[in-house]
C-alpha cells in the first residue's frame, strides 16, 4: 500500500533516481533463481566480505555473546553471517516482481501452512526479529484473511531510499506504520481497520532510546536494553501476542513459526512477556547465530554501577 505524497515530496532528481534504481530492481527480479542467488548473491559476498564489512562490529559482538568460542568458530560463523547479508540484499531486490503466490510460496508456515492458533476475531501483537529474513515478515499478512498487517518501521534518512524500500515492500494485507505514528494509528483503530482485525507486527530487538529506569534484560551474555512497547500494549488491552520466527529451506525460501507468548488473560508482572521473547530470540539465535543481524550496533549501551543506560564512546 504505496503512499503517493512520500514520492510527491521527492524532487525532480530524486524522482528519477527512484525510477533508476526500481528499474534495476525489477530487471533483476525477472533474472533466474539460479542466476540471482548463486551468481549475484556469490558476487554480493564475495564483495562484502572482501571490503570486511563493519568486520570489527560483527566481530566484537559475537565474542562477546560467544565467548566460549574460538577464533576459528567465530570466523566460520561470520563468513556464513555475510552470505545470508548477501542473500537479505537479494531477496529485497527480487520483491520488485513477486506476485501474492510467490511470495507465499517464499514463506511457508510449519503447520500444513495454517496459523496453529485461533485469534481470528482479536486484534494481537506480533513481536519479530532480525533473526532469517526480515523482508519477508510483510507476508505474514496473506495467510490471515480476518487480520491486516500493521508493520511498524523507521523511516530511512536518505529519502529515495526510504521511497524505493516501501515500493519493494508493497504487499496485499501490509498497512506500513512509521513508528512514530505507530500508537496513534493503535489507538484509532484498535477495535478494527476497514472491517478486519489489526496484526501489529514489531521488530523488537533493535536497539531502543535509554532512559534512567530502563529495564534491562541478560540476553547474549550482556545486559540489554529492549523494545516493551508490544508487551504495554498487550498487557493493557489483553492482546494475544506471539512469537513469530524464521528457519531457512533454501536461499530465499523460509519456513515461519508462530509461538503463543501471551494469551490475553493470564495474569503476569510487568516485563515478563518481554522476557519471554527475549528467550525465545536468544534460543534461535544461539541455533541459527548466522541468521541474525550481527552488523548493527545492538549493545551501544551499558550500565553503570548504579544500573543507569551509559552510551559507549567508540565509534564504529
Amino acid at each position: 500500500m504505496i503512499n503517493n505524497s512520500d514520492i510527491t515530496q521527492l524532487n525532480r532528481f530524486q524522482k528519477v533516481r527512484l525510477e533508476l534504481l526500481w528499474g534495476m530492481c525489477r530487471l533483476i527480479a525477472i533474472l533466474p533463481y539460479w542466476f540471482q542467488y548463486y551468481v549475484l548473491q556469490e558476487f554480493i559476498y564475495c564483495v562484502i566480505r572482501g571490503l570486511r564489512y563493519r568486520y570489527r562490529t560483527i566481530t566484537d559482538n559475537l565474542r562477546n555473546s560467544f565467548p566460549e568460542k574460538s577464533d576459528k568458530e567465530i570466523g566460520k560463523i561470520r563468513n556464513a553471517f555475510y552470505l545470508h547479508l548477501a542473500e537479505m540484499m537479494v531477496n529485497t531486490i527480487v520483491q520488485a516482481r513477486m506476485s501474492d503466490e510467490e511470495c507465499r510460496r517464499r514463506l511457508i508456515f510449519e503447520d500444513g501452512n495454517e496459523i496453529p492458533f485461533d485469534f481470528t476475531d482479536r486484534t494481537c501483537v506480533g513481536l519479530t526479529s532480525h533473526l532469517g529474513c526480515w523482508e519477508y515478515y510483510g507476508f505474514w499478512g496473506m495467510w490471515l484473511p480476518n487480520h491486516i498487517l500493521v508493520a511498524v518501521y523507521h523511516k530511512l534518512h536518505n529519502p529515495v531510499m526510504d521511497a524505493l524500500y516501501k515500493r519493494l515492500r508493497d504487499h496485499s494485507r501490509e498497512l506500513p506504520v512509521p513508528a512514530h505514528e505507530s500508537l496513534r494509528f493503535f489507538m484509532r483503530y484498535r477495535n478494527g481497520y476497514e472491517g478486519r482485525n489489526l496484526l501489529l507486527g514489531l521488530i523488537s530487538d533493535q536497539n531502543p532510546p535509554r532512559y534512567t529506569d530502563s529495564h534491562w534484560f541478560r540476553f547474549l551474555n550482556r545486559d540489554t536494553l529492549f523494545f516493551e512497547g508490544g508487551e504495554q500494549l498487550a498487557l493493557k488491552y489483553k492482546l494475544p501476542m506471539f512469537y513469530f520466527t524464521q528457519y531457512k529451506i533454501r536461499r530465499g525460501y523460509y519456513k515461519a513459526v508462530f509461538k503463543l507468548i501471551y494469551d490475553g488473560t493470564e495474569e503476569v508482572e510487568t516485563h515478563v512477556l518481554t522476557e519471554r521473547y527475549v528467550r525465545m530470540l536468544e534460543k534461535d539465535i544461539q541455533e541459527r547465530p548466522e541468521m541474525w543481524m550481527w552488523s548493527h550496533r545492538r549493545w551501544k549501551h551499558r550500565r553503570d554501577r548504579k544500573g543507569k543506560p551509559v552510551t559507549r564512546s567508540t565509534n564504529y
